[in-house]
């Protein structure tokens, strides 16, 4: 029984890595643009089958692990200096019914590319096998999925604390027009914020995909699950994004041994409860 319960708060450990992907590129993109990204879940999806027709045609998963956040961070610059940058002056709702369209569209060419039925992923072959400890046993991919997850946490956490950029973003999201005034083209880092936390959504959509394969419809289940962390750790935070989707993960993986039916509904659950203790979630200030 204790060997279950490990190997559940692993596979938490996992999902919940995929899920501070997806919402530290959401907190990024509200904390500085004060724009809600609600096709955000569609870059996922559109990551997942991007790794999925690489690996079809190249056999190579590690390609797929370059390109696809590549050309999805790519599709949202584009979309960020044709579209998104037209409606960022305007209320929340605009927003909303914009970047909505944009992850309808994004699904139904996905429907046309790929069709309706869901996509299979093998998991490379590298990472086939099984690491054993004792009596325990733990697949490599998802080991591999925690660590490299990790190292990307790491690494971005340098790029914000630790870079001119990261600096600029910080001072970005207290004040904007502050950092216009120093001479820091805002609109060129509007655009680079944007494509960065696209990318992210993308790349969790490639880790994601060996496990749950390539599906049309995952986007609007994704998104929720990002809101539902953000909110959680805190709007603009990225402690609270890495801290809220490791306990959202957890929670939802062990409850899917314990009690299959109510393991999404503990999310939305604990979702509630700290907005009524904080408002403002676990990191997040007013």
């Amino acid at each position: 029984m204790l060997n279950v319960y490990l190997f559940q708060i692993l596979n938490g450990l996992g999902l919940g890595m995929i899920y501070f992907l997806i919402s530290v590129g959401l907190t990024l993109i509200f904390g500085l643009l004060n724009f809600v990204n609600f096709a955000h879940g569609a870059f996922f999806l559109l990551g997942s089958y991007l790794c999925y027709t690489t690996v079809t045609l190249t056999g190579n998963f590690w390609l797929s692990l370059l390109l696809a956040p590549l050309a999805v961070g790519l599709l949202a610059w584009l979309l960020e200096r044709s579209l998104i940058r037209r409606i960022y002056h305007l209320p929340h709702t605009f927003q909303i019914l914009v970047t909505l369209g944009i992850a309808l569209i994004i699904q139904e060419v996905s429907i046309m590319l790929w069709g309706p039925v869901g996509k299979s992923v093998p998991t490379p072959e590298l990472l086939r096998g099984i690491v054993r400890l004792g009596h325990f046993a733990y697949p490599q991919y998802r080991l591999f999925l925690i660590g490299f997850a990790a190292l990307v946490a790491v690494a971005l956490w340098l790029l914000l604390e630790r870079t001119r950029f990261g600096a600029l973003v910080r001072a970005g999201s207290e004040s904007t027009e502050t950092v216009s005034l120093l001479g820091t083209n805002i609109f060129r880092l509007f655009s680079i914020t944007f494509a960065l936390g696209v990318a992210l959504a993308g790349l969790a959509g490639v880790l994601s995909a060996p496990l749950r394969g390539a599906n049309p419809f995952l986007g609007p289940e994704i998104l929720g699950v990002a809101f539902v962390v953000v909110v959680i750790g805190g709007m603009g935070s990225f402690g609270g994004a890495l801290a809220a989707g490791l306990m959202v993960g957890v929670v939802q993986s062990l409850m899917a041994s314990l009690w299959p039916q109510g393991s999404s509904l503990m999310i939305y659950a604990a979702m509630a409860v700290v907005i009524l203790l904080r408002p403002y979630g676990l990191f997040g200030r007013a």
